[in-house]
């Protein structure tokens, strides 16, 4: 029976869990199907310095190193076949994030990878939904960790927006509270100040959100769903914010130390949940909620999930390729895109790729790619039409895309870059900067993007399909329209320069308008 491991670096704390898993036991009702092996936890808060100076200490990285090849020979001892290991917050915005990766792999064999909030936002959310099941209600997830905060709006079981905000119970320990002390009636506003401020960024899609349901993952929720249960007859899991909220107010009245004779706490949680509670309280009022579900699951439940989907081939690249592509299109929206062009040439990017796999030779992964910066690559208009392709680059490199990497995301906003006017260039930093496999996948994609843009010159949509054929020296693409389309053929003839450059073969251009007779252009 196959065994997975997720280790979740936290901000807060560090966190190993090991499960076996087998296909009968996946299809079972009863659960999961998992198996627990084994759990560690290692109190290792690498935010306490991080949120303050920005660099994580010669101490704290030696202390997570160490907690890590704990983990390893957890691991070993366990053989576990997969694992994952994520950094997050505090990691993420250290200076020297680099130093502590290359001393876990070369000290714990561990190999550590740093993911943004999104990413940190999809697991969870995957995790949320595996534990609710089929529910069509919508609901807003709030991930609360030691450094940041991510809300994800889902409908229908699918997500629809999501934002990490730099709302974490060490960052406002950190920066606001007296880590020992009782909260005062001055801090604490300070906090509530803060909180306000940054929700106050939301983008509409979620400020305005009144989900069904208010779920709420993370170590601190779970303590409160322990003192704070919703009285019957609320579903079990379900904690009252009007207890919540009393008892944030007696924890503030006491030292730390208290807190935990009082409610049996570890020390660090006893000193975050004061935070935590105030994250949550504000954004409940916000959503108009009384009350939380607590599922009980978060980041390492995510990380196995996908693991174990993958293993036993449960995963669904569809699923998969529709969550992107509406991410995408959200994104798109955002800057008042044209939505009907940028489909179209997606449509007409991807069935290229799909007919000349064997002149490329790249995977599923580049398609997904080649499609969301079809999607988005006249994004860059709504800065302004000069340049735009350059303003696309920019607004898809610093845009969360959920679903795709940082290395993926630069793959893809590179992609949009070289839609048209000049070919990749090493003299570009935005392209030189890439890896050498991802800048030859750049060069293949955009030279595709190409084709498919130009066969919509007018944004009209006069071309409705394409069908890509390798001769011995030529690309041959039959164009299917309804309407007069000479433009776009033309300017196909204009923009085929990188595609002969990257794969060297002219392209022809078989015409199958209902013309009474027919033109066929080559651009030899």
């Amino acid at each position: 029976m196959p065994r997975f491991a997720a280790i979740d670096i936290g901000s807060n704390a560090m966190r190993l869990r090991i499960v076996e898993a087998d296909r009968a036991s996946l299809a079972s009702p009863q659960g999961p199907g998992w198996r627990d092996l084994t759990s560690q936890r290692a109190p290792v808060r690498l935010g306490r310095e991080v949120f303050l100076t920005g660099t994580l200490t010669g101490a704290a990285i030696s202390s997570a190193t160490e907690a890590l090849r704990q983990f390893r020979e957890a691991m070993d001892e366990a053989r576990v076949d997969h694992y994952r290991a994520v950094a997050t917050s505090a990691v993420r915005e250290a200076d020297n994030a680099e130093t502590l990766v290359e001393r876990a792999y070369r000290e714990a064999g561990v190999h550590v990878e740093v993911i943004e909030g999104v990413e940190e936002a999809r697991l969870v959310q995957m995790a949320v939904r595996r534990r609710l099941g089929p529910d069509p209600r919508s609901a807003l997830l709030v991930d609360i960790g030691g450094g940041s905060t991510e809300l994800t709006l889902l409908e229908q079981g699918e997500p629809r927006a999501s934002r990490s905000l730099p709302l974490g119970t060490v960052r406002l320990l950190e920066a606001f509270l007296e880590i020992e002390a009782p909260v005062d009636a001055r801090h604490a506003e300070l906090v509530d100040e803060y909180v306000e401020r940054v929700l106050a960024e939301l983008p509409p899609e979620l400020a305005q959100a009144r989900p069904a349901l208010l779920v709420a993952t993370g170590g601190t929720t779970e303590t409160m769903l322990q003192l704070c249960p919703a009285p019957a007859p609320a579903p079990a899991g379900m904690v009252s914010l009007d207890a919540v909220a009393r008892l944030t107010q007696e924890l503030s009245s006491l030292p730390v130390a208290e807190r935990m004779r009082r409610h049996g706490l570890r020390v660090d949680r006893a000193d975050t949940l004061v935070p935590a509670a105030q994250i949550l309280l504000h954004i409940a009022r916000r959503s108009g909620h009384d009350q939380f579900f607590a599922p009980g699951v978060g980041l390492k439940e995510g990380i196995l999930g996908e693991q174990i989907d993958k293993h036993f081939s449960r995963w669904n690249s569809r699923a998969e390729e529709d969550s992107i592509t509406q991410a995408c299109l959200r994104l798109g929206r955002r800057y008042q895109f044209d939505e009907a062009h940028g489909t179209l040439v997606a449509e007409l990017a991807t069935r290229m790729f799909d007919d000349l796999r064997l002149l490329h030779r790249l995977g599923d992964r580049a398609r997904l790619l080649l499609k969301a910066a079809a999607i988005l690559h006249d994004v860059g208009d709504f800065i302004r039409y000069e340049g735009h392709h350059k303003h696309s680059y920019y607004i898809i490199d610093q845009s969360d895309l959920m679903g795709i990497t940082p290395a993926e995301r630069g793959i893809v906003a590179n992609i949009a870059r070289y839609h048209r006017k000049g070919s990749p260039d090493p003299n570009h930093p935005n392209f030189r900067d890439l890896p050498r496999d991802d800048r030859a996948t750049v060069r293949s994609l955009a030279a595709i993007l190409r084709l498919a843009d130009a066969l919509d010159r007018e944004h009209l949509g006069k071309v409705t399909g394409v069908a890509a054929t390798v001769t011995r020296d030529h690309l041959r693409l039959d164009v299917h329209s309804a309407s007069d389309h000479e433009l776009e053929l033309w300017t196909v003839h204009r923009k085929s320069s990188l595609f002969r450059e990257v794969f060297a073969l002219d392209v022809e251009i078989i015409d199958h308008a209902p013309v009474a007779v027919r033109r066929s252009v080559s651009t030899v």
